[in-house]
C-alpha cells in the first residue's frame, strides 16, 4: 500500500511539472505587459485573498510581463474602480473593464491562464462568424458570469465573456463573479446553478454555450440556442429554394437534401413561424409536452445539418425562366425548383390586450391549447366553420365555452349551426370584444353589443379567436401563381402550382393548420420535387 501511495504521489509531482513546462512555453512569447491589481479588506473573505495572491504570484514567475499591485478597498488608488466586493482583482484596468470577484480556484484556474494569455498576446483568436457578429453590437453591454471552482462547464462561458471583453473594450465590460466567494449577489440574481449570463441585469445565458452562441446572446440580448453561420456569398446556385423557415420549409429542406438534391431555405422573419410563439406545444407525436421555440430548435438543428439558411432575408422577386432567379434583400439565388413554405397567420382582433396577453389566455388554437383549459371558462370568437367546429371541441373536451359573435347571425355551414345548438353551447350575437384584461393571465373581457351600444365585462379565462386566416400568397400573386377561392395556393395532389417548377406546402395551402401536417406536406413536397427534377412533367407536356 504504501508503495502504491508513493508511485501516485510521483506520478503527481510527474503531472504538475508537466503543467509548468507547458505554461512556460505558452507564456514565453507574451509581448504585452499585463498589470493585475487586487483590492481586498483583510478580514472579508480571506481565503479567497490568499488564493488570489498565490496563483498571481506563482505564474510571475513564469513570466516577466505581468505587474501585481494590491490596495485595501478603502484605498484612494481603489475608490476610481468602484469597486465593492473583497476580493476583486482587475485585469489591465486602464485598457479593458474586466474584474473578478473572488479568486480563480479550482476549474476556474483555467479561465485565469486564458485571460493571461490573451491579454499578454494581444489577440483572443476569435472566429471570423463570433467577430461579425460582435461588431454590430452599438451599445454599452455589461456581462456578469457567475461561475464556482467546482464547475467544469464555467470556464467556457468566462472565457467567452473575456474574449467579449478585449475585443470591444469601447462597449462591453465583464465581471467574473464567484458565487462561493459572493453568496449574497448570488442569491440576488438567483445564480444557484452556474454558469449564468447576465448582459446588463437582463439574463442572456444558463449553461455553457458555443462561442458563436455566447456572442449572438449578447447582441440579442437573450439566450440563442441556434446559430446559423452568414454567408458572404452574392450569387447561390442550388437545385432547390424553399422560401418559408416553418415547420413546412424545415422539413422539406431536410428531405430534400437527403433524396440528393441541395436545397436552401429563405426565412424573412423568425425561423418556425408561429410555433416560435406558442408557448406550449402538447400535441406533436413523440414530445408530450414541448415548449414552441424548443421544438423550433430542434427542427432548425436538424435541417441545419442538411440545407443551408438564410434567416433575416425577404425575397423580393421570383423569374421563372430555366433556371429561376430568385433576388432577395440580401443576394440572388438560381434554382431549378421553388417550394413555397410561405405560412398563414391568424387573423387577429386587434384590441387592447390582445398582443399582450398571448400565449396567456389569449389562444388562436383550440386543438393546440383547448386542453389546458379543460373545466375553465373561455370565450371562442367568430361566426365562420372553424369558429363554430372549434367551439364544439372545446365543449367536447370539458371547456365551457362561450361562442361571440359580432354579426346577427353565425356564417356557418346549416349542420354546423344545428349541432351548436344542439349542443346547448351559448351563442351570443351581435357582439364585439372591445378588450381583454388580466394581470398576468386573461381574467376578463369587456364586450359591445353593437346594436344596443351597451359595453358589460365577463370574466373568463381564455379567449380564443377564429376569425380566419391571412395566407402569406403575395409573392405567389406577384409571379402568377393562382389562388383558390378562400385565398390559399391552389396546387394538386403532388403539391405543383400552374408554373412549372413552383410548388407549394404548408398553412399556405389551406387545410388544418398543425404543426405535424405543415411538416408532411413539406416532406410530400421535396419527395414530389425531387421525382419531378428526375422526369420533369413540364418537359412531357411540352
Amino acid at each position: 500500500m504504501a508503495d502504491h501511495n508513493h508511485s501516485e504521489h510521483i506520478h503527481d509531482h510527474e503531472q504538475e511539472l508537466q503543467a509548468q513546462a507547458e505554461l512556460i512555453r505558452l507564456f514565453e512569447g507574451i509581448t504585452n505587459k499585463i498589470p493585475l491589481i487586487l483590492l481586498a479588506n483583510p478580514g472579508k473573505n480571506d481565503l479567497f485573498s490568499q488564493a488570489a495572491r498565490k496563483l498571481i504570484r506563482s505564474v510571475r514567475e513564469l513570466t516577466d510581463k505581468i505587474t501585481f499591485l494590491e490596495f485595501d478597498l478603502n484605498h484612494k488608488k481603489a475608490k476610481k474602480w468602484n469597486a465593492e466586493y473583497s476580493p476583486t482583482l482587475l485585469f489591465d484596468p486602464e485598457r479593458y473593464s474586466i474584474r473578478w470577484l473572488g479568486a480563480p480556484m479550482g476549474e476556474e484556474g483555467r479561465t485565469f491562464v486564458e485571460a493571461i494569455s490573451m491579454l499578454g498576446y494581444g489577440r483572443t483568436d476569435l472566429n471570423e462568424e463570433s467577430k461579425k457578429i460582435l461588431q454590430k453590437i452599438d451599445s454599452r453591454r455589461h456581462i456578469k458570469v457567475f461561475v464556482s471552482p467546482t464547475c467544469p462547464y464555467c470556464p467556457q462561458q468566462a472565457v467567452n465573456g473575456l474574449k467579449a471583453a478585449i475585443e470591444r473594450p469601447d462597449l462591453i465590460s465583464l465581471e467574473i463573479i464567484d458565487v462561493q466567494a459572493n453568496p449574497e449577489l448570488a442569491e440576488r440574481y438567483s445564480a444557484q446553478s452556474v454558469p449564468q449570463v447576465y448582459a446588463n441585469e437582463k439574463l442572456i445565458a444558463v449553461g455553457a454555450q458555443q462561442e458563436e452562441l455566447f456572442m449572438l446572446s449578447l447582441e440579442k440580448m437573450e439566450q440563442q440556442t441556434v446559430f446559423i453561420p452568414e454567408s458572404d456569398a452574392s450569387e447561390v446556385e442550388t437545385d432547390l429554394v424553399i422560401i418559408g423557415g416553418g415547420p413546412a420549409g424545415l422539413t422539406a429542406g431536410i428531405y430534400a437534401a437527403r433524396s440528393g438534391l441541395r436545397a436552401v431555405v429563405i426565412e424573412k422573419d423568425a425561423l418556425g413561424g408561429q410555433v416560435a410563439n406558442t408557448p406550449v406545444v402538447e400535441n406533436y407525436p413523440g414530445l408530450t409536452q414541448v415548449g414552441g421555440k424548443a421544438l423550433v430548435d430542434l427542427m432548425v438543428s436538424h435541417a441545419l445539418e442538411y440545407a443551408k439558411i438564410f434567416p433575416g432575408e425577404e425575397v423580393m422577386d421570383i423569374s421563372t425562366d430555366d433556371p429561376i432567379e430568385i433576388v432577395t434583400t440580401r443576394r440572388r439565388f438560381s434554382a431549378k425548383a421553388v417550394l413555397l413554405a410561405t405560412g398563414a397567420r391568424h387573423r387577429t382582433l386587434d384590441v387592447l390586450g390582445e398582443t399582450r396577453l398571448s400565449g396567456h389566455g389569449v389562444t388562436y388554437c383550440s386543438t393546440c391549447d383547448g386542453p389546458l383549459f379543460k373545466g375553465k371558462k373561455v370565450i371562442m370568437v367568430g361566426g365562420g366553420d372553424s369558429a363554430v367546429t372549434e367551439a364544439l371541441h372545446l365543449n367536447n373536451i370539458g371547456v365551457e365555452v362561450t361562442l361571440v359573435h359580432r354579426r346577427d347571425q353565425l356564417r356557418a355551414q346549416e349542420h354546423l349551426i344545428k349541432r351548436i345548438m344542439d349542443s346547448g353551447i351559448s351563442v351570443v350575437l351581435n357582439t364585439e370584444v372591445k378588450e381583454i384584461r388580466g394581470n398576468k393571465q386573461v381574467e376578463e373581457v369587456e364586450l359591445l353589443n353593437n346594436v344596443t351600444n351597451k359595453t358589460y365585462t365577463l370574466n373568463v379565462d381564455g379567449i380564443f379567436i377564429a376569425v380566419g386566416y391571412m395566407p402569406a400568397v403575395e409573392l405567389a400573386k406577384k409571379i402568377g401563381v393562382e389562388i383558390t377561392p378562400e385565398g390559399f395556393i391552389k396546387h394538386d395532389s403532388r403539391h405543383r402550382t400552374n408554373i412549372p417548377g413552383i410548388y407549394s406546402a404548408g398553412d399556405v395551402e389551406g387545410g388544418f393548420k398543425q404543426i405535424v401536417t405543415a411538416a408532411g406536406q413539406g416532406s410530400e413536397a421535396a419527395l414530389a420535387i425531387f421525382e419531378d427534377l428526375m422526369n420533369p412533367y413540364w418537359k412531357k407536356e411540352d
